[in-house]
């Protein structure tokens, strides 16, 4: 059942059309499978890159979608595209010597090879539907909104993740990423140049300053829908630690060495496996701890292996929790090197520190979610997301809606209408407060 404002139009606004009207629902519906269609392919799947025909596309279709529902779209000097909603002032004016910056929506275009349609898409298209809908019945607000579709977050061409918010919000430029190279040899310089962005392109600079950032998001995971819950509130977005572990032994015959004799790298690291886990699971949720790949070398069938490389990835929302386990999980494997007879090497490859939510901001959600009458969680996110870095540099927030059987990145990846336009309601409730009334 729909839910009427409790706020008063616009002069000459119709009075009667107060409520989420459900052509807002089929509209969303449909902005999301027409931007699917760039990037399709034949398993029904989307694979937009950065800066590749199939993003350049949806980016530029995206602008002019903005530009008929009424934004004004603008690109920065990496491809962060803004459609922006003004306020009856300007961006820049000051109150009380204080500059007033936007309050920003949006999400990331990019997706994984052959992912599907809602991830970082839903947060985009929402967004725009809403800065529609409140211009469409209450007019300019008194502060300005803004939503963006981030030019890239998931590191799937180049290997660097978060370029489109570490670009805005200053964390990185482009000099310490344009010597970056893809699978096919192609540096980010040369990729951005032709796609139309850099510095040399007549565009504004990325770096911007928000008032606060809200990103609406499939949850990619379980939790909402073994709860029955409609909306997650996000916490907290985990850390993260990434390494490669390398096992060195000694290659030699399989049917003339002695089992005690081996120094067998993959026997080694196959321990170590184990003690991952057991260390995991002892630490107990929402730690996590992942390998996801294992190579060893020669890989013949009849020869001991010399070496052996493993990933592992742990996650936790505490910062002392994640280096407690990985020091525990390190003087694990060094022990079983040591009883075996092995070298132990490892390389971090990312460190990201545990980011916790805008306090503030995660109550006004929760209020909205109760005045709807709409179930929610408050719960960690155990993804990485733009939003953990937006948080070093304005109130952040971030909103969950349910993902089918916990399924993403995968054309699977399915969502309600139901829960898709719960969390549409709940942001334009939220852009409201901070547009209108604040």
């Amino acid at each position: 059942m729909m839910t009427e404002f409790d706020v008063q139009p616009q002069p000459g606004a119709d009075k009667t059309n107060m409520s989420l009207p459900e052509l807002e629902l089929v509209e969303l519906q449909a902005m999301l499978d027409w931007l699917s269609t760039y990037g399709a392919d034949s398993q029904g799947g989307v694979t937009r890159l950065l800066y590749d025909n199939a993003w350049s596309e949806a980016q530029h279709a995206l602008a002019k979608q903005m530009t008929e529902k009424g934004l004004v779209p603008a690109f920065d000097q990496a491809g962060n595209l803004y459609g922006t909603l003004s306020s009856k002032e300007s961006v820049s004016s000051a109150q009380d010597g204080v500059a007033t910056y936007p309050i920003v929506t949006g999400s990331h275009i990019d997706s994984v090879v052959h992912g599907g349609k809602y991830d970082g898409a839903y947060g985009i298209v929402a967004g725009i539907l809403a800065l529609e809908y409140l211009h469409k019945h209450f007019g300019r607000p008194k502060r300005t909104l803004q939503v963006v579709s981030l030019c890239e977050e998931e590191g799937s061409r180049f290997p660097f993740a978060y370029w489109g918010s570490r670009s805005i919000t200053g964390v990185t430029t482009l000099e310490e990423v344009q010597y970056l190279l893809d699978q096919q040899g192609v540096s980010f310089s040369e990729a951005i140049s032709g796609a139309g962005f850099g510095p040399d392109r007549g565009l504004k600079p990325a770096a911007q300053t928000y008032g606060a950032f809200i990103e609406l998001h499939i949850e990619q995971g379980q939790v909402l829908e073994r709860n029955s819950c409609s909306i997650g509130i996000v916490s907290d977005i985990v850390g993260q630690r990434r390494y490669s572990i390398t096992v060195k032994g000694e290659a030699n015959h399989a049917g003339t060495t002695p089992m005690s004799w081996r120094k067998d790298a993959l026997a080694g690291a196959a321990d170590m496996i184990v003690a991952v886990r057991r260390i995991a699971l002892q630490t107990g949720e929402p730690f996590v701890a992942t390998v996801g790949r294992i190579t060893a070398e020669p890989g013949v069938g009849n020869v001991v292996a010399a070496k052996a490389t493993f990933s592992l990835d742990i996650r936790h929302v505490r910062q002392e929790i994640l280096d407690r386990c990985w020091q525990e999980m390190l003087q694990t494997f060094s022990r079983i090197a040591g009883e075996e007879h092995l070298r132990l090497e490892w390389d971090e490859h990312l460190s990201v520190t545990p980011t916790p939510m805008n306090e503030k901001i995660r109550q006004d959600i929760q209020e909205i979610c109760e005045r709807e009458q709409i179930s929610y969680l408050h719960m960690p996110s155990g993804a990485g997301h733009d939003s953990q870095i937006f948080q070093s540099a304005c109130p952040t927030a971030m909103i969950f809606v349910p993902s089918q059987q916990g399924i993403s990145h995968n054309p699977r990846e399915f969502t309600t209408e139901a829960d898709l336009m719960n969390g549409f309601r709940v942001l334009v409730r939220l852009l409201y407060k901070y547009g209108y009334e604040d």
